[in-house]
């Protein structure tokens, strides 16, 4: 019995396992660890497709398997964040009952990123809008901020269910936009071959011991902006 086939599938399960526990500590508000268990699905994301490559068994079964788990992981628990978050505002801003349920359509993007992900040959070598994984960590980062901050700008900011709605919409644009995003694979050990993904590596650290919880949101909004002038500069 050939156990080495069985090895990226079940690295895939266990990050569906992480987003189902995440999931539970997002309706039970607990944002901390489920900010902590979508990390750890997302980590198992990464390196059920590394091994798949290493143990050359690659395969159309690990890549819908892939896309299922991603689904809860960061599809359904950053739209319950989003829907939580809302429900703790909108009571004090006289809007409809019916809003906090806005928060699924970043769910509803996450899917169609993902059903798109699987037949778009264009994103072997890099992704076309922002992937899941960093969707759900820019989402779940938000409470987190929240919780922590001293200013009373960014605490006026993320208690408005207008802005959160903009953020909803944005997340769901963002994640079938028509936008080059580099990856971060490393496939040469080459400086010159991946100056961009160590600029990005190395501001992204700068930003988490600096800014915290808050670094992560920065960290996924220079991900972004680096891709988009990176593109503009490819252009020229």
């Amino acid at each position: 019995m050939n156990l080495k086939k069985h090895v990226p599938n079940t690295i895939t399960l266990l990050n569906l396992f992480s987003g189902c526990i995440a999931l539970i500590f997002a309706f039970e508000e607990n944002f901390v660890l489920a900010f902590y268990f979508v990390a750890l699905g997302i980590f198992f994301d990464f390196f059920d497709g590394f091994f798949a490559r290493l143990f050359n068994v690659t395969g159309p079964l690990g890549v819908q398997l892939d896309s299922l788990a991603d689904m809860v992981t960061s599809g359904v628990v950053p739209g319950v964040v989003m829907y939580k978050m809302l429900l703790n505002t909108v009571p004090g801003h006289d809007l409809p009952t019916y809003v906090p349920y806005l928060g699924f359509l970043i769910t509803l993007g996450s899917c169609y990123r993902l059903a798109k992900f699987n037949i778009d040959t264009r994103q072997s070598d890099s992704f076309i809008g922002l992937p899941t994984p960093a969707n759900a960590l820019l989402i779940l980062s938000l409470p987190l901020v929240l919780a922590n901050t001293d200013s009373l700008t960014v605490l006026e900011m993320l208690v408005n269910p207008w802005l959160l709605l903009v953020v909803t919409f944005f997340s769901a644009f963002i994640l079938n936009a028509e936008l080059p995003l580099f990856s971060l694979k490393v496939k040469e050990f080459s400086i010159k071959e991946n100056a961009l993904q160590l600029i990005f590596l190395v501001l992204s650290l700068i930003l988490l011991l600096l800014c915290g919880y808050l670094g992560v949101t920065l960290t996924i909004l220079l991900y972004v902006l680096l891709s988009a002038v990176s593109n503009k500069l490819s252009a020229r």
